[in-house]
């Protein structure tokens, strides 16, 4: 799998990365054997770079993911994010970041880790103190690369004057593209993208749902590309865009992730799975050409991502 260069001190990933989220949520440990699979898939398959944080099962999904790598540790990027605490509030207190990033060291059972993020702002503490904080463990040997996730570019630009910033990860897909609004601001520092959600919280799966069938705490009842009022007209677009990717004789999914990677040589999408098969079938997308008119017609499709308003 090809690979790029995100930031400007070093960091290289494949151009397809692996989000961990999903393998983490409930604790159900008999999909562990599932995951760890997946995970080993996407490695086997080039990807070489894989993400998680400490809210993905409060430890539970690092210590799946490091598991899975330990084998190969020294031959993949390992992220993971702090910036929360228990049920769902952030907390970037300096101690608490601290007791945090400790605790992934140990969770994911490794002596570094290559990039860290602040999961989210804190409105309660500056960005400069908590890229302060994070700079101790980049000089102690202990973090390599440093990103930030779920902020503003405000916030980018304070903590790029503190450390450097490799990467800001931010949602992103042909659903879902307010954040190409942060393009200039990234180009003028040097700074790369990781886009999550890139196949839009599964709308860009190829089997979508109505929220009906959707468990009652799950999110996607409450998002608006479901909604009534916006539902049928997300489908049409998706079955458009389908025949697009089937043209390429390519998944819709696929036709999703290589839409990232042609938008910008700066972003790595991180699609996630507890399949083996699902994850090698995201992975084909790293040799899915599309061209000018490709583009332009998905731009033609789907104009302002999904209707959510």
């Amino acid at each position: 799998m090809q690979e790029r260069a995100l930031g400007q001190q070093g960091l290289t990933t494949s151009v397809i990365g692996y989000g961990a989220m999903r393998i983490a949520l409930g604790d159900d440990e008999s999909t562990d054997s599932a995951s760890i699979a997946a995970i080993r898939r996407a490695y086997d398959d080039g990807v070489t770079h894989f993400d998680t944080a400490e809210l993905y099962g409060w430890g539970r999904g690092e210590r799946l993911l490091g598991r899975a790598l330990g084998p190969v540790r020294d031959q993949v990027t390992i992220a993971t994010k702090f910036g929360f605490e228990f049920p769902l509030r952030p907390n970037s207190q300096l101690r608490h970041v601290r007791e945090v990033v400790d605790n992934s060291l140990r969770n994911l059972g490794v002596d570094h880790i290559d990039v860290l993020y602040q999961h989210v702002h804190d409105p309660a503490v500056p960005v400069e103190e908590v890229v302060g904080v994070m700079k101790e463990y980049v000089d102690a040997g202990k973090v390599k690369y440093l990103g930030l996730s779920n902020t503003t570019l405000e916030n980018v630009r304070k903590a790029h004057a503190v450390h450097p910033i490799s990467v800001l990860q931010t949602e992103y897909s042909i659903f879902s593209r307010q954040s190409e609004a942060a393009f200039p601001a990234l180009e003028e520092l040097g700074i790369g993208a990781v886009a999550f959600s890139p196949i839009a919280r599964g709308f860009l799966s190829g089997t979508i749902t109505p929220r009906e069938a959707f468990d009652e705490g799950d999110f996607r009842r409450n998002s608006p590309w479901w909604s009534p009022q916006n539902f049928d007209a997300n489908v049409r677009i998706v079955e458009q865009l389908t025949r697009l990717a089937e043209s390429k004789g390519a998944t819709l999914s696929q036709l999703a992730l290589a839409w990232l990677v042609a938008r910008k040589p700066y972003i790595v999408p991180i699609p996630g799975s507890g399949n083996a098969e699902r994850v090698a079938q995201n992975n084909l997308a790293a040799k899915l050409e599309l061209s000018a008119d490709d583009l332009a017609l998905i731009d033609q499709i789907a104009p302002n991502g999904g209707h959510a308003h």
